[in-house]
């Protein structure tokens, strides 16, 4: 009795968790697949009620937007209406310039396909999608119709109302039933960033991460900042969560502000030798630090900089009274206490930052600058000439062998090279929506002639041709099978869904059956074969680029800073994601090697931009001189990064730092300026440690790195 008097009322709440459990995993499957097959059926009975040239158009527009929350499905509903209308009237002016001109009118395409496909991998988000719609619609306008111009313009209409109903359908449909909403997501991914970052900071002054799980830490970081930039597009197409979006964009920069800082303050402590003395001197301030980051402590940080200051009073006494320390050890304790406060006073505006966001608060951000996707220049024009290129070999073969078929082969090619051009692994998407193709293959035969052929009403179609649908729809919803699923809806849709007056030939459909394959193969040929080192994330072109980003660092417009510091630590973060969605996993050592290049480079870049903020205030004199000659030859090694330039660059930082200690030691010099000094000194430090570290990939023959 005691027994059951204490299970049974467990057993309500036993069963209330599976069912969440079950809601959360498969039950959000089920609901997702229930809610856009009803939008794919729904978007089909419309057009047919419409009397539309090609009611499958419509039905295929509602899988392609099927995603699984209402904001994304309503981004990319916007900005696939937006390419469609924009590829028509491309179309329709293309067929004008060159009526009935084959040649002239196949090259005008494979340039704007081109243009467009380089937009699309310069972009990388949903805005690209309209870029790719943009040139691949124009194609499946204008090729078919080559022999009848006068047609055009009525096929660029049926082809924009097609896709505006299944557009309309789609938005409504998983924006009104059982609607998921972004917004929830993001706020959940807020909260989780929130904690992990936390989490990271205390292991990292506890001095429980090595620095190379501290480098795949900011490699996965950099990722999570995308992808929450990406959230927050989505979400912003949905009510009650566009106000946000500031705070958003200053929670990331906050983050990304906070995130440098700390791995300054890692290395500083990593490159101290077991003899320096400074770990010792700033281990009150970590310590200080890390408590306040206990999940114990859950209070606001505003105070934290208050807090550590007298510690660094304190460590900084200790160090004035440490007599005998060398120059090099005492440059690097006032480095690293520097480094904590300036690390303290980031937190806490994250911290901010972060407790608008959680109650839902509105905040004055000041100018909050948004995370903005940019791609290496050369993988952006390998991407457009490789559709250019594709179209225009295909077009060659299809129109000189006169073969009809060949057609669809073309637009599927173009189609798929430029959704491709924006993927780390173009090959793998393209064979994975392949895969689609060739398993929907015999089932759309079955389906729709052993099934379908029987429908006498539209109920009857809805059970005939719901199977197979549901199937492709569950497989959208495994990460793992996704390619495979979108492949099997998009070719089973074009061939199942009936028209208007049924016509069933089966070797027709075979023939288009097989020409879709043909055009999807092509594509992975041309991935496989042309210029297959340039795609997103190749680790050479990424190294590059962020060595291109620190040179930036050292010549681009100062302003106020801001928008610099900004800019440089967008970019930098954006490459080492394109480089985590590359490396997949399991990164290789390569890639571990480009990433601890790439944080050296950041933590460098800030400095110098620092270092010009001081520069741009301070006045004339030999100080004033001594960092502008260390910025130049800076700037010489990072155009060119061998061991001369970077020795040269070490010198005249030691030079520069002879000249800033010169200045400090002068009896007149004023606190304000004393304090500059000091910062400038700190950043010096943190350039010159930055070069050792890269002079170890680039040895000196001379020695001089070592005397310095």
């Amino acid at each position: 009795m005691a027994q059951g008097s204490t299970t049974s009322p467990d057993k309500p709440a036993w069963l209330a968790a599976q069912l969440r459990g079950w809601a959360a995993s498969d039950g959000e499957r089920l609901i997702f697949v229930a809610r856009s097959a009803f939008a794919a059926f729904l978007a089909l009975w419309i057009a047919f009620r419409l009397g539309l040239d090609s009611p499958g158009t419509a039905m295929t527009t509602t899988f392609i937007l099927a995603l699984p929350s209402s904001g994304m499905v309503l981004e990319k509903a916007f900005y696939r209406l937006l390419g469609t209308v924009v590829g028509c009237s491309a179309a329709l002016l293309l067929i004008a310039l060159f009526p009935q001109q084959a040649p002239v009118l196949l090259a005008g395409l494979a340039l704007w396909v081109g243009l467009c496909t380089a937009g699309a991998a310069m972009h990388r988000n949903q805005q690209s999608y309209s870029f790719v719609l943009a040139g691949y619609t124009a194609c499946m306008i204008a090729v078919p119709a080559l022999d009848h111009p006068a047609g055009v313009f009525a096929a660029a209409v049926t082809r924009a109302t097609e896709v505006a109903l299944g557009v309309i359908v789609a938005a409504v449909v998983h924006d009104v039933l059982f609607p998921r909403a972004h917004g929830r997501q993001v706020r959940r991914t807020v909260q989780a960033r929130y904690d992990s970052f936390l989490t990271f900071c205390r292991q990292v002054l506890d001095g429980q991460l090595t620095p190379a799980q501290a480098e795949l830490a900011h490699l996965r970081y950099a990722a999570d900042i995308a992808a929450l930039e990406s959230g927050r597009a989505a979400a912003f197409f949905e009510t009650g969560a566009r106000g946000q979006a500031r705070q958003l964009h200053a929670f990331n920069g906050a983050f990304m502000t906070a995130l440098t800082t700390l791995y300054t303050l890692h290395r500083l402590l990593h490159r101290a030798d077991a003899a320096s003395p400074v770990p010792a001197l700033v281990a009150p301030l970590h310590r200080l630090l890390a408590g306040a980051l206990a999940p114990c402590a859950a209070k606001p940080l505003a105070q934290l900089p208050a807090a550590l200051a007298p510690a660094a009073a304190t460590a900084r006494a200790a160090l004035a009274a440490h007599t005998g320390l060398a120059r090099g050890a005492a440059i690097d304790a006032e480095t690293a206490i520097e480094l904590a406060e300036r690390f303290a006073a980031q937190l806490a505006a994250f911290d901010a930052v972060y407790r608008g966001l959680a109650q839902d608060k509105r905040q004055q951000v000041s100018e909050p600058q948004a995370y903005a996707p940019k791609t290496p220049p050369g993988i952006v024009l390998a991407s457009g000439a490789r559709a250019a290129f594709a179209l225009l070999a295909a077009a060659t073969v299809w129109y000189w062998l006169a073969w009809g078929q060949l057609a669809t082969s073309l637009v599927m090619t173009t189609v798929f090279c430029a959704l491709a051009s924006s993927s780390p692994r173009p090959t793998a998407m393209v064979q994975q929506v392949m895969t689609g193709f060739l398993l929907a293959t015999p089932l759309t035969f079955a389906t729709e002639f052993l099934l379908v052929i029987r429908a006498s009403d539209f109920p009857m179609l809805v059970l005939a041709a719901l199977p197979l649908f549901s199937l492709a729809l569950w497989l959208m919803t495994d990460p793992k099978r996704a390619g495979i699923g979108i492949g099997m809806a998009m070719f089973s849709s074009q061939f199942v869904a009936p028209v208007n007056l049924m016509h069933y030939d089966a070797v027709g459909m075979a023939n288009g059956m097989l020409a879709q394959i043909a055009g999807v193969l092509l594509a992975w040929v041309i991935f496989a074969v042309l210029l297959p080192e340039h795609t997103m994330g190749n680790r050479d072109h990424v190294r590059a680029a962020l060595w291109r980003e620190a040179l930036a660092a050292c010549r681009g417009r100062l302003g106020d800073g801001r928008r610099l510091r900004h800019r440089f630590d967008n970019r930098v973060r954006d490459l080492l994601s394109q480089l985590n969605a590359a490396a997949g996993p399991t990164p290789p050592l390569a890639v571990h090697a480009v990433v601890r290049e790439g944080l050296t480079l950041l933590e460098l870049g800030h400095a110098v931009i620092e270092l010009r903020m001081l520069l741009a205030a301070s006045m004339g004199g030999p100080v004033r001189d001594a960092l502008q000659a260390a910025l130049a030859r800076l700037a010489a090694y990072l155009r060119a990064p061998v061991a001369g330039t970077n020795a040269a660059a070490v010198a005249a930082l030691l030079d520069a730092g002879t000249a800033i200690r010169a200045a400090l030691a002068d009896g007149g010099c004023e606190a304000a300026r004393a304090a500059r000094l000091r910062t400038a000194l700190a950043d010096l430090h943190a350039i010159y440690t930055s070069l050792l570290d890269q002079a170890d990939d680039h040895p000196d023959p001379t020695g001089a790195n070592d005397a310095a």
